[in-house]
Formats: structure tokens, C-alpha cells, sequence
């Protein structure tokens, strides 16, 4: 452990931890707290699930971890008589701003407590995923320094509505996950401000997910898409593939973990096209569920119209399941076509089911590219040394 880095003290804010949709905020907490850095976590919201379900580091987590929402209102009220008291100042000045926002009210309420929080707790900087625009009024009120992961696409797509320029001008420095992302800060906020960026990608954890055992022979083919069913995912396009290779008598079954708002929809396409015994809802599933979905798999498919840098195909990957994903946003930074994975154009339900047919009929192709798979993780996207560089960063732009 470097002496430095030991006595960094930074905190975490959230919006939702944990998440089963963002297991990598837990990875990355965690071996950042191996590193020696000191991380406090705030998260807007409550757990997305009941501790039963939570693995036991998820249950760690919850337990450690400060709920703005559920802080009660008496602590809520106290935060910002405090604050109106000793910052009149700060606290004026990020309510004006918040009333310039639709949901700058609840923004800044939830902004005096985190800050109030961070106070009690001797943080002088926050560092934030997917709670940017609570992270700029709290640094707006206290003496604090901010910092934002984007992840993107969404908020690339509408750069204005998203005030990513503001965002970024708010910021001691700002992370992107991707080289992709990094260039749509550069585009968004301005050639002034292209020093605060950092390119700080994710990785997953070698070990964590060996490779699985190769299946030559195969009877059905298992393919699972694992992610959000959400419009932004195309799970449709999947679906439309399933049913061109189905119909060519190819004995196939896919599994969807996850879920979302397109559940009902995705559901009612497979009944439609008949393909409701070859296709299954597994529902959002835990990392040891998600391990064994892994193994039993001989595919990973996306059908994603916008990505940001899927932690999903650093998952499989590093299993050595071969992939197919469409080459969108950050997807081809992971997945090299025809050397690491497959990459088919995004809404080609067509050239999906190709790819697929393609990884079915060459047993050896599945296994080389699962292989290479692997090497590009352990080179490019190993969780420790990925982590190792963000904790840098810390350590670089908060001593400097």
C-alpha cells in the first residue's frame, strides 16, 4: 500500500448501491478500500433488493452504507437548518441554482444532506456515478471537491439537456469508461476544459470469473443475453433472430437475466413468434446465479442499440464465451470482430442470426475466439490494475 494513497479519504455517492444492474460500483469500492483509500458510501437510494437475495458482500455493503432517502425527516431537517446556519451563503446559492432545474428541489434537498453527511464524516470530496447533478449542488454549498464517472450513452445523446458542460466545469476532474466517452466530453464541454479528463475504463476480476468448461458438442446451443429489458437494449432484434434461426430447425435456447419495463413486451413477442419453449425470463439474478448462468452458456448475445462499456462481455469474456454484440458506442474498445468476439451492425436482426449460426456451425472458431477473449481481458480490463490506475488518479489529482 503507498502511504498516500492511505490517507486519501473520499466519498462515494450513488444512486442506488447496491444495485444489481451496477455490481461494478461494488467491485470498484472494494478494491479501492484494499488499495488503502478510504471510501464512504452515499447512495440516494435503497437497495434494489430485500437481504435475503443480496450476496454477502452485498449485505456488507448495505450495512456500511449512509440512505439519503430513507435518513428520516428530522435528520433531513436538521441537515439544512445546520447548513443555512453555517453556510447561508452556500446554501442560498445552491438553491437558486436548483430552482432552475425541474427537479432541482429535490436535487438540492438531497445535496444538503449528503453534504451535511460528509461533513460528520470528514470528507472533503465526492466522487459520483449516475448522481451527477446532486453531485454538482452539493459542491456548490460546502467546501468540497466533485468529481463525475460518465458512463454515457444517454447523457451523450442530449448533451445540452444532460449539462454536461456545466457538469464538467463543476468538476477538480471528471472520468469517462471509455475512450468513446472521453472524446464526447471533449466535444461537449470544450477545449478549456480537456485537462480535467480521464480516461478510467472498467474491468472485471480475472479470477472471479474463470473460463467455463468448453462444450464441443452441443444440444441446445445456449445463448444468454444478460442486461436490462429495456427499449435501448433491442432485445426485439434478439428475439427476431432467435425465430429466423428456429425456423432453419436449429436447436437453440436463450435465456434473458435481467429485467425492466420491456419485460411484458419482450414476453408477449416470444408467445407471438412461438418461441416460448426455447426462450426463458430469468429475472435480475445475483452474481451467483449470474455465474452458473454463465457456465451453462456457449454465447453471449447484445442486441443493443446504445452502450456505454458493457461490464456484461468483460463477464463472459473472461469465461471465454464467445460474443456477439453490435458495434455501438464503446462496444468495439472491448471486442475486436472476427479476432476476440463477433460485431454484427446494431437492428440487424439478419445479421445477428448469422453471427450466431456462424458460432454454432465452428467449434473451433467458439473456442479460439473464447480464448482470445480472455487475453483481452487480462490485458485490457483486469479489475485490480484498472483499479490501481483510478486510485492514481485520486492520488494524483487530490495531492496535486
Amino acid at each position: 500500500m503507498e502511504p498516500s494513497r492511505s490517507q486519501l479519504k473520499i466519498a462515494y455517492l450513488l444512486s442506488q448501491y447496491p444495485a444489481v444492474n451496477h455490481v461494478f460500483m461494488l467491485r470498484e469500492v472494494r478494491f479501492l478500500r484494499q488499495l488503502g483509500i478510504d471510501i464512504q458510501v452515499a447512495s440516494i437510494r435503497n437497495p434494489d433488493r430485500d437481504p435475503g437475495v443480496m450476496t454477502a458482500a452485498e449485505r456488507e455493503e448495505a450495512r456500511s452504507t449512509y440512505y439519503v432517502k430513507s435518513a428520516g425527516l428530522l435528520q433531513l431537517a436538521l441537515a439544512h437548518v445546520h447548513t443555512l446556519v453555517s453556510r447561508p451563503a452556500g446554501y442560498v446559492r445552491g438553491l437558486a441554482g436548483a430552482l432552475r432545474n425541474l427537479y432541482g428541489l429535490f436535487y438540492f434537498a438531497e445535496a444538503v444532506a449528503v453534504g451535511y453527511w460528509m461533513k460528520r464524516q470528514g470528507l472533503t470530496h465526492v466522487h459520483t456515478h449516475y448522481a451527477s447533478a446532486v453531485g454538482v449542488v452539493v459542491g456548490r454549498i460546502f467546501s468540497v471537491t466533485l468529481s463525475i464517472a460518465f458512463h454515457g450513452p444517454a447523457e451523450f445523446e442530449d448533451p445540452t439537456g444532460s449539462r454536461l458542460a456545466e457538469k464538467v466545469h463543476a468538476c477538480l476532474f471528471c472520468c469517462a469508461i471509455s475512450q468513446y466517452g472521453v472524446s464526447q466530453l471533449m466535444y461537449a464541454c470544450g477545449y478549456p476544459e480537456w485537462p480535467k479528463l480521464e480516461l478510467t475504463a472498467l474491468g472485471v476480476d480475472p479470477d472471479g470469473f474463470p473460463p467455463r468448461p468448453f462444450r464441443a458438442s452441443l444440444s441446445p446451443f445456449e445463448i444468454v443475453c444478460v442486461g436490462r429489458l429495456a427499449a435501448v437494449k433491442g432485445q426485439h432484434v434478439l428475439i427476431s433472430a432467435m425465430a429466423a434461426l428456429v425456423k432453419e430447425g436449429r436447436h437453440i435456447r436463450l435465456r434473458f437475466a435481467g429485467d425492466g419495463p420491456d419485460r411484458a413486451a419482450l414476453r408477449q413477442d416470444v408467445e407471438n413468434r412461438g418461441l416460448a419453449d426455447c426462450v426463458t425470463f430469468e429475472g435480475n439474478v445475483n452474481q451467483d446465479k449470474l455465474l452458473d448462468l454463465y457456465r451453462e452458456s456457449d454465447a453471449l448475445a447484445l442486441s443493443s442499440f446504445a452502450e456505454g462499456l458493457p461490464v456484461v462481455l468483460m463477464e463472459a469474456m473472461a469465461m471465454e464465451i464467445p460474443c456477439v454484440a453490435p458495434w455501438v458506442n464503446g462496444i468495439p474498445e472491448i471486442v475486436t470482430h472476427a479476432t476476440d468476439g463477433l460485431l454484427v451492425p446494431p437492428g440487424d436482426a439478419e445479421a445477428l442470426a448469422r453471427a450466431i449460426a456462424r458460432l454454432m456451425d465452428d467449434a473451433e472458431l467458439r473456442r479460439t475466439l473464447g480464448q482470445k477473449a480472455r487475453l483481452k481481458i487480462l490485458e485490457k480490463f483486469d479489475l485490480r490494475r484498472n483499479t490501481e490506475h483510478l486510485a492514481d488518479v485520486f492520488q494524483r489529482r487530490l495531492r496535486g
